[in-house]
């Protein structure tokens, strides 16, 4: 079987390959999307040889001098023309228990291709003069292509129990591309699961972000949670699993409930951290789970709770904490907010607190909210839905009067301390703060004169002594 490699840069390393007589293959992720009709920018090439020697080489012709070159691997990157094509000698890999990191040896072309991960990655494409375009296919890969399956090239025990990672790979491979993977190779994940231990949390976070921005993330979490991988990952998530019984009364499966969430947030949007937002919006669950006869089971302070394990679950995966971790937290806590003001007739005071408290990213909580209703009573979803839109016709009137979104107080605690003979003091805090009420309650409009009468009012019914004369007038 022959394909046709149409691209220049393909011709160019053929050419040199020959003149240096270097056996070379195009292999893995580009291949697989080649025969997927996917478009691919990695390219990874197989030398038979030197990979960082052949990589100068076609640099040169290629008139670059971007060649990034990893030693310790033995491998090679060129930058060229949006594309990064890898070079890599043939090798061949062997493990030691405690660690994924491989002890490498040069290895032949069979050697290389078996220490693949599956076989939809080990197909392989000469680009060799004499058979420039001939698939090599000693894995199978192409019928499992066409047959939408996952599987590993070698012994799935061995292979996931020397590289862990392989086994979130396969469920994100999964994910992506809508294929299953098939059983032998699902038990050697199950079997291998606290193998996981092992892999730093940075790969870990990585491959999870990759499964939250596939089509249905839903089936990535799920698969995570069929092979046992779940519990050492996103504790925190499978703590939501299973329904609760008492006197005829059943909460719904909150873990099922968050992936339906999740899977509603991808439909409309691909922003990385509001689909974790998404993800971890019901953690607090777990914890405030209480049962009351008179009302059945409750969560209250869930989205209170729940922030705060987000704090903490960020911290053990090592995942950002600068502005990244605030965003979440947010959008934990207040994702109640919205869906509460559907509920009822919505005031004037109850969305100048939403959108102040929100600030700018009222959208993406919005967005949240409306992902959060997965009722299966189909009226109750319309009406909530429909109420939604009338809270966002809502918000954008008093957006534009009040001008709240980026709101800052009209009164400084500094002047308050000026006009009022006070030094930093509780007092200072407490008289901003009731004037920021005041704002969003309507009390007063969000202005400077209207801010100032009403302090005075306070301070005089406070009993606090000042010169009016100090006081703007």
């Amino acid at each position: 079987m022959l394909i046709t490699l149409n691209e220049r840069i393909f011709r160019i390393i053929s050419e040199v390959s020959h003149i240096n007589e270097i056996e070379v293959y195009l292999v893995g992720g580009f291949v697989r999307n080649w025969f997927l009709q996917k478009k691919s920018k990695d390219i990874d090439i197989l030398v038979i040889g030197d990979g960082i020697e052949l990589a100068e080489k076609v640099a040169k012709v290629l008139n670059t001098s971007k060649v990034v070159v990893y030693k310790n691997f033995g491998t090679a990157q060129i930058n060229y023309r949006n594309y990064k094509i890898e070079f890599v000698g043939a090798r061949k890999e062997s493990y030691q228990h405690n660690s994924r990191n491989p002890i490498v040896e040069t290895g032949s072309f069979r050697d290389d291709i078996f220490r693949r991960d599956f076989t939809i990655n080990a197909i392989a494409v000469s680009l060799n003069n004499k058979s420039y375009g001939e698939v090599i296919d000693l894995t199978n890969g192409l019928d499992d292509l066409k047959n939408n399956i996952i599987r590993t090239t070698s012994a799935p025990l061995i292979t996931f129990s020397d590289d862990p990672l392989r086994m979130l790979r396969a469920i994100r491979f999964a994910t992506q591309l809508n294929f299953t993977i098939e059983p032998i190779t699902l038990e050697g994940i199950k079997s291998n699961a606290n193998r996981i231990e092992i892999i730093s949390k940075e790969r870990i976070v990585d491959e999870l972000h990759k499964i939250l921005l596939s089509s249905f993330p839903s089936y990535g979490f799920n698969l995570l949670d069929q092979t046992g991988l779940l519990p050492y990952i996103l504790p925190e998530l499978n703590n939501l699993k299973g329904i609760d019984k008492q006197e005829n009364k059943a909460h719904k499966d909150n873990f099922y409930h968050t992936l339906q969430v999740v899977d509603q947030l991808k439909e409309k949007t691909n922003k990385l951290w509001l689909l974790w937002g998404g993800l971890l919006h019901d953690i607090g669950k777990y914890p405030t789970k209480k049962f009351i006869p008179a009302t059945g089971w409750t969560f209250h302070g869930h989205e209170v709770v729940g922030a705060k394990m987000v704090e903490k679950l960020f911290k053990r995966l090592n995942m950002p904490v600068n502005e990244v971790l605030p965003y979440v937290k947010k959008l934990v806590s207040l994702h109640l907010r919205p869906i509460s003001l559907v509920k009822e007739e919505v005031t004037d005071s109850a969305v100048r607190r939403l959108i102040f408290e929100a600030g700018n990213d009222l959208e993406d909580l919005l967005l949240l909210a409306e992902a959060d209703i997965t009722s299966k009573n189909e009226q109750k979803v319309r009406l909530y839905l429909k109420n939604f839109k009338l809270l966002r016709k809502k918000i954008e009137e008093i957006e534009e009067k009040d001008r709240i979104r980026n709101f800052q107080p009209p009164i400084s605690g500094e002047e308050i301390m000026e006009w009022f003979n006070l030094s930093p003091c509780k007092i200072v805090g407490d008289l901003k703060n009731q004037v920021k009420d005041a704002i969003l309650d309507g009390i007063i409009p969000n202005e400077k004169n209207a801010a100032i009468h009403y302090l005075i009012k306070i301070v005089k019914e406070k009993g606090l002594e000042f010169n009016e004369e100090k006081i703007p007038k």
